[in-house]
């Protein structure tokens, strides 16, 4: 991809029409003010200079720094087409790249950017800028929270296996929708060598290391049981203490809809 398509920041949010798209996942108006929690999501990379202050207010937000009264489920995805500006950022991947490329389109955007804020997959803003973000995630609307119990197993030393069985709590009709998992993790410290942020100790938290989808549902209710499993590929330094399993429901045109986290035990 050209870097003259791409930028590091952008000074604008936006929320695009979805009347068409919500028949994805049909609610109701109290449903919509259900206590289920915001997903945010971030995209970031090592190799762009004004990342590393999102980084900052992303791991705030996790921390509770805000004091916000609304539950969050935080994703962070490092793309990678800043690897070639001097640091190929190690949890870069081009996956997540296609999935902000998504949301360029969904949300009518005209370029890439990062570091960028996605809000229910219904609103973006520039990632460095709490106050953009705060009024996003108080403007999001708000789902029932999905109802299920998880197992999590190591079958093999490089392998995580995760099996889930519940509801998610929202009706899916018209297009249907995706259920994602999203293993991440936090903790993480890399000492920058080179690129924008060279000299630099760079500190990441609820960084994605892998997404699935563990199943596709139409014309669901919202009660009806749903179970699955997936099975993670490790990678070398998993530590199970630092990382946790996201789940959300996602519609074709990526608009979000009910969440859950778990966080996984050390001893795992």
């Amino acid at each position: 991809m050209a870097p003259r398509l791409l930028s590091c920041f952008r000074r604008s949010s936006s929320e695009p029409n979805h009347e068409e798209k919500e028949t994805a996942g049909s609610t109701t108006t109290e449903e919509e003010r259900g206590p289920g929690p915001v997903v945010v999501e971030l995209f970031s990379s090592q190799g762009c200079a004004t990342s590393t202050e999102a980084e900052m207010v992303f791991s705030a937000l996790g921390r509770g720094d805000f004091n916000l009264d609304v539950p969050l489920v935080l994703l962070a995805y490092h793309v990678d087409y800043w690897d070639y500006n001097g640091w190929k950022d190690p949890f870069g991947s081009s996956q997540w790249t296609v999935r902000q490329k998504a949301y360029v389109e969904a949300l009518s955007l005209d370029t890439m950017f990062t570091p960028q804020i996605v809000i229910q997959g219904r609103a973006q803003c520039v990632a460095n800028e709490p106050e953009e973000i705060l009024s996003c995630v108080a403007c999001a609307p708000r789902f029932p929270a999905t109802s299920f119990q998880a197992t999590f197993q190591k079958p093999t030393p490089d392998s995580l296996q995760v099996s889930l069985t519940g509801t998610l709590r929202t009706k899916v009709d018209g297009q249907g929708a995706n259920l994602m998992v999203a293993l991440y993790e936090c903790g993480l410290v890399t000492d920058c060598a080179d690129g924008a942020n060279k000299g630099r100790v760079l500190a990441n938290d609820y960084v994605v290391r892998r997404l699935e989808k563990l199943c596709s549902v139409h014309d669901i209710s919202p009660n009806k049981s749903i179970s699955g499993t997936l099975n993670f590929p490790l990678w070398e330094g998993f530590n199970a203490a630092k990382c946790g399993v996201s789940v959300f429901v996602e519609s074709p045109s990526h608009l979000i809809y009910g969440s859950q986290k778990f966080q996984l035990q050390g001893n795992l």
